[in-house]
């Protein structure tokens, strides 16, 4: 079931960095983002909120094993801790950042518990 698990939670990472990558406006209003007057933004989703997702996922597939499914989750922990910083230090918390967290935290808390 681990092995499942891993997978699936791996395959989660491919598919949202697929949309990021090769969806950045989609993603960027999803986000409440907007790009400016270069493209800047649009390669920083496409990179940061995509093909790193992508490698990440696809990496720990490939390595298949405790470990790089594990940084899979400190990689999902890292983007949970960022959100509730935002939260608290935005002083916004809206449906979308706290639903958003709760994934990110689910995903980081699985994969670590079944990994380390």
């Amino acid at each position: 079931m681990t092995d499942i698990i891993n997978i699936l939670l791996a395959l989660a990472s491919v598919g949202l960095g697929a949309v990021g990558w090769l969806m950045p406006r989609y993603t960027m209003d999803l986000l409440d983002m907007a790009p400016t007057n270069s493209t800047m933004g649009l390669s920083e989703i496409r990179a940061a909120s995509g093909a790193l997702f992508i490698g990440l996922g696809l990496g720990a597939i490939i390595l298949n094993t405790p470990l790089a499914f594990a940084m899979v989750g400190f990689a999902w922990g890292g983007a949970a801790i960022g959100r509730l910083t935002s939260i608290v230090a935005d002083g916004d918390a809206s449906r979308m950042k706290i639903t958003f967290f709760a994934i990110e935290a689910a995903v980081a808390s699985t994969l670590l518990a079944i990994n380390l």
